[in-house]
């Protein structure tokens, strides 16, 4: 059987009875194996019966095994021939499983994959020497203490506990290990419902006031800076408008205290999610968090908004926020805290945002399946952690148990 391989081809391919092999029409040598089990690998057959497993189907994806073909077929004009003892690409350490097995795939299934692969490296680098199998619960848990000790709080370091246990269990699915070294390492026990952290009206009332004074902060240095450029005969910047802002920072913070935007979702916002004439986003499932497109209607504040970007911008397409050449931003961190700094907040981060928005839905009466919605929750154990701010319907429960409101 011929045909291109590439993901399309994945989708259609149904195990026999048999082992069969799929070889692709363009690359000579580069096939799929298909098992009855229904797993399947990339293969490079580099001389007549000679061959080398590239990888499996899930693991790496179909374009990279096709590069890791060209790379073995190029060798061998070469005269270089592939090492296909048995065993001998086998991952021996940590750090060769995730370079050469885990990192391929979490790359091609997640789309925090390098946030990941970061996290292996800052957290876990001292085990990247050890062998997958001694990468054990008793090794970790100095670790653990010692972080712990340095007021890493539980919430951080379960979650990079949860982050190397993803990968040990990857290297136990794949045949790398025997059995998952960490499936005994316990979880702290942690409050499912903390505290919710949302702005005061104090504190949102300062933190505009210096958003706003940012705005006339930098008008102010563009007319400057025009004045001196004029008088020396050099171009003109464009001129800001007073109803214009001058850049991303204020609208982007505004967008997000009024639709509970998460930062990823508001960097990746598109002209193609935004509905003008409904005064509305629709988010598409790849950027959200859980895949899964999201509806949000516009209040008056975020459309303004996005209606003035949109008259704004000439092409009418792309990004809504474009970083330097029209890439998405990868963090606001220093302008951010800048701003908190001035506006004498503490202890808030820019996922706060999106907790103030849901608070004061709460707090507006919005029942408690309408602010899941709104945030895109899969799930209303994560939007009850919101329920204490709407204390009125617990209220009228007990009332309604009140022995002397029933015998009045």
């Amino acid at each position: 059987m011929q045909a291109k391989i590439n993901s399309s081809l994945l989708k259609t391919l149904l195990p026999s009875e048999k082992v069969y092999d799929v070889r692709d029409l363009n690359l000579k040598g580069f096939l799929i194996r298909v098992h009855p089990s229904g797993e399947m690998s990339y293969i490079c057959q580099y001389k007549r019966g000679r061959r080398v497993n590239l990888g499996k189907v899930g693991v790496i994806t179909a374009a990279q095994a096709r590069e890791k073909a060209i790379e073995v077929l190029s060798n061998i004009n070469k005269g270089i021939e592939p090492k296909v003892q048995k065993g001998i690409n086998k991952p021996r350490t940590l750090q060769e499983f995730i370079e050469k097995e885990y990192k391929p795939w979490v790359l091609s299934h997640h789309k925090r994959g390098e946030e990941t692969l970061a996290t292996l490296t800052r957290c876990f680098n001292k085990f990247f020497s050890k062998p997958l199998s001694e990468v054990t619960s008793s090794v970790l848990e100095p670790w653990r203490t010692k972080r712990l000790n340095e007021g890493i709080s539980n919430v951080t370091l379960n979650r990079n506990i949860a982050t190397l246990k993803s990968v040990m269990t990857k290297a136990t699915e794949w045949g790398f290990l025997k059995e998952n070294s960490l499936k005994n390492l316990k979880l702290f026990r942690i409050d499912r419902s903390p505290k919710v952290r949302y702005l005061s009206l104090d504190e949102e009332s300062r933190l505009r006031q210096v958003l706003l004074q940012r705005e006339q902060q930098l008008k102010q240095e563009r007319k400057s800076a025009n004045q001196w450029r004029q008088e020396r005969g050099y171009p003109l910047y464009p001129e800001v408008a007073e109803d214009e802002y001058c850049d991303y920072l204020m609208p982007m913070i505004l967008l997000s205290i009024n639709t509970g935007l998460r930062q990823g979702e508001l960097f990746n916002l598109s002209w193609s999610m935004v509905n003008l004439s409904e005064r509305s986003l629709i988010l598409s499932g790849g950027i959200t968090k859980n895949n899964s497109s999201r509806y949000i209607p516009l209040n008056d504040e975020a459309n303004n908004i996005i209606q003035q970007f949109y008259k704004k911008n000439a092409i009418k397409e792309g990004l809504v926020f474009p970083s330097r050449n029209n890439q998405p931003f990868n963090n606001v961190k220093r302008s951010w805290s800048a701003i908190l700094k001035k506006a004498n907040i503490t202890q808030f981060r820019w996922h706060d945002l999106r907790h103030h928005f849901a608070s004061k839905l709460v707090m507006a009466g919005i029942d408690l399946n309408t602010v899941r919605e709104l945030l895109g929750h899969s799930d209303i154990k994560m939007t009850l952690r919101y329920a204490h701010l709407a204390p009125e319907h617990k209220i009228n429960a007990v009332r309604k148990i009140d022995w002397s409101l029933q015998v009045s």
